[in-house]
């Protein structure tokens, strides 16, 4: 006989890849993943945003980041708050890790709504993080963490097409931590320096 569960057994039920979650940084690296380890917890976004017809949209949701892979590497999802249903409905994820070899970051966001694989090298650059890329198109991208405080940050993006001569914001999110910020169930104690 087959046991019937409600969807909302289901939803409550952890779905969980074996390996995949880790509770702290990978101590030999602790020191350079605290660039991105000060994010880990739950955040809550305002997002403003060009669109095609350039006009700008807004929105809000959240982001929601868990060490990986032996606290060897990071993954954050973005959500959207649905408006009608109040419900945040997933966005995109983006995996990242600190390279030894380049003394930086590769990231990667992944967004099966936008159809999209971006991939960026990301680096400290004075107070900020500057994560960089090229376009399929030839355009320079740069998502830039700024203003960054223990519960605040401003993450936005800019888009050149003349080589870095002049740079297009495409977007910009005002990220504040929520309270309690670490569902303990996927990743173990949150990280944050002091």
């Amino acid at each position: 006989m087959t046991e019937k569960v409600s969807m909302a057994e289901l939803s409550d039920q952890l779905w969980k890849i074996e390996g995949l979650a880790a509770s702290a940084p990978y101590p030999e690296l602790k020191e350079k993943l605290e660039l991105f380890g000060q994010f880990v917890g739950d955040w809550e976004m305002e997002d403003r945003y060009l669109k095609e017809d350039g006009t700008w949209g807004v929105g809000r949701g959240g982001i929601h980041w868990r060490w990986i892979l032996e606290g060897r590497g990071m993954q954050d999802t973005f959500t959207e708050i649905d408006e009608k249903s109040g419900r945040e409905i997933p966005w995109g994820t983006t995996v990242r890790f600190y390279d030894p070899k380049i003394d930086a970051w590769r990231s990667t966001w992944n967004s099966p709504r936008q159809g999209a694989v971006k991939t960026f090298i990301g680096r400290k650059v004075a107070d900020q993080i500057v994560l960089e890329r090229r376009s399929e198109e030839g355009h320079l991208w740069k998502w830039i963490f700024s203003e960054i405080k223990k519960n605040s940050f401003r993450w936005h993006s800019e888009m050149s097409r003349d080589n870095g001569e002049t740079w297009t914001l495409t977007e910009e999110v005002q990220v504040r931590r929520k309270p309690q910020t670490v569902d303990t169930r996927l990743a173990g104690e949150s990280y944050i320096p002091e």
